[in-house]
């Protein structure tokens, strides 16, 4: 196995900042990076809430003060390091006062609206992670970008930095993990991130319906696109509203366009180890499972039955995770035997219809608008259904979180979901989980029926729960995947 110099860039990395499961993907990848013997190193940007003492952030006196100029403005960063935590992988955090001082990731916190600068910010800490390389001297074969906010990089490598000696054989690898944000500006922006102006005109290279879309930028200049999974990069192609008309020039990528499956950091979700879980549990003793559920009921406010299943969510309520179908399905899922737990936050007025039946079934249905880690954690570890009917999915984590934790998993038939999970056949106990045949709260109900007749046969369902659990989705597959492909590109 060959050894890479690899930087990877990511605008969130968990724990120090999350907006969504991109976080967990780019704090697990690089992990299984390093422990396949790779010198990775990871650069993000440090926002206002990283607490520098809790994550023990030191400043390197030679990465202080770097100038870095676009659209003939120049802007002051500084950078700090530190290491993801439980692991030999050091991350730097370049911070630009102005731009990056700020609660929010992506959003301001008060209005939930988008910051009117992302384009303007992001170009500048793409920029700053290629200078500092510079200053360390440090030459990497691959920068690995992932989503628009590290776009500019493959764009820059290939024009800015083109007649650069230290980027010379430098190659980008871009991930694209979701189509529904790909970076899109007023064509104006161009000339305010040193983008060619030219390429913004229908036909052009960053022109997307009629704006500058910086998802698109990179597609053109990476030297190898892949997406999260194998059934999601093949949808995009063959399906125009998957793809957000993205499928033709992804297409056009031919064999330099793959999907990779995300995979799961088992140190972090697993029953047997949980930090955050009040009791622990494995297949040889599935105890902590049911005390998880007592604690987590007694949480939400509902009775425990141990003839009742809890089905639960935790998604953006919102159109793609198919939440409409779900507040259709609502009035047929509660006259089974059945409780619910919802857990998340999103569009106003589906929370506002939903959380309605906190009132007409105080004992059977839980709405909580929140995004809480440590309930999360309990939650997975605490039910016994986890309910996944998005129309479109790249990859999907929370159900491979549930088949771990013995929680068995109902989804819709899309993109990594339906890359991980396989049906289950009542007969013969085979499979993992339960999909939802059409995407319509007919066949929703249909299936949550289902899995209650199977909820019912105690000896079935304690079998099956079992083996979902030894389901192996660890990175270190596709991070084996990730090596060829970087060896792929340096070699061509």
């Amino acid at each position: 196995m060959e050894n890479f110099k690899i930087l990877y860039l990511a605008s969130e990395v968990a724990p120090f900042a999350k907006a969504g499961g991109l976080a967990d993907v780019t704090s697990a990848l690089p992990k299984a990076l390093k422990g396949l013997n790779q010198e990775i190193r990871l650069m993000m940007p440090k926002y206002k809430f990283i607490n520098d003492r809790k994550y023990i952030l030191r400043e390197v006196i030679r990465l202080r003060e770097i100038k870095v100029t676009i659209g003939g403005v120049t802007k002051i960063a500084n950078v700090k390091s530190a290491f993801l935590p439980e692991s030999k992988v050091q991350i730097y955090f370049i911070e630009i006062e102005d731009l990056f001082n700020r609660l929010g990731i992506y959003n301001d916190p008060k209005t939930k609206e988008p910051y009117p600068d992302n384009a303007i910010r992001f170009a500048y800490f793409s920029k700053a992670a290629l200078e500092t390389l510079k200053i360390l001297s440090w030459q990497p074969n691959i920068i690995h970008c992932n989503d628009w906010q590290s776009a500019f990089v493959p764009v820059y490598l290939k024009t800015v930095y083109m007649n650069d000696p230290f980027f010379k054989g430098v190659k980008s690898v871009f991930t694209i993990h979701n189509l529904t944000s790909t970076g899109s500006f007023p064509k104006e922006t161009a000339k305010e991130i040193d983008f060619d102006e030219s390429q913004t005109k229908e036909g052009g290279m960053f022109n997307k319906d009629g704006e500058l879309n910086l998802t698109k930028g990179a597609i053109y200049f990476s030297d190898f696109l892949t997406t999260v999974s194998e059934n999601y990069a093949n949808e995009i192609i063959a399906n125009d509203e998957t793809g957000f008309g993205f499928g033709t020039i992804l297409d056009e990528k031919g064999e330099k366009f793959e999907g990779i499956l995300n995979g799961v950091d088992y140190g972090i979700w697993s029953p047997e180890k949980d930090k955050l879980l009040p009791h622990q549990y494995s297949t040889e003793d599935m105890n902590g499972k049911l005390e998880n559920k007592k604690t987590l009921l007694n949480r939400l406010g509902l009775k425990f039955d141990e003839k009742t299943p809890l089905l639960s969510m935790i998604a953006n309520i919102e159109y793609q995770k198919g939440f409409d179908l779900v507040l259709e399905a609502m009035e047929e899922l509660l006259k089974e035997q059945l409780q619910i737990c919802i857990l998340g936050d999103g569009d106003r007025e589906i929370t506002k219809e939903l959380y309605k039946f906190t009132k007409s079934h105080p004992g059977q249905f839980s709405m909580n608008i929140t995004f809480d880690d440590k309930m999360s954690h309990l939650v997975e570890a605490g039910s016994d259904l986890f309910l996944m009917p998005s129309r479109y999915e790249p990859c999907g984590l929370h159900q491979i979180y549930s088949l771990r934790y013995g929680t068995i998993p109902i989804v819709s038939k899309i993109g990594g979901l339906y890359d991980t999970v396989d049906e289950i056949d009542l007969e013969s106990g085979e499979g993992t989980g339960f999909l939802i045949e059409e995407l319509n709260a007919k066949s929703l109900v249909k299936t949550v029926k289902k899995s209650i007749e199977l909820f019912k046969d105690t000896e079935k369902w304690d079998k099956i729960r079992q083996h979902i659990m030894l389901e192996d989705f660890s990175w270190e597959y596709s991070a084996k995947r990730y090596l060829d492909i970087y060896n792929r590109v340096i070699n061509e």
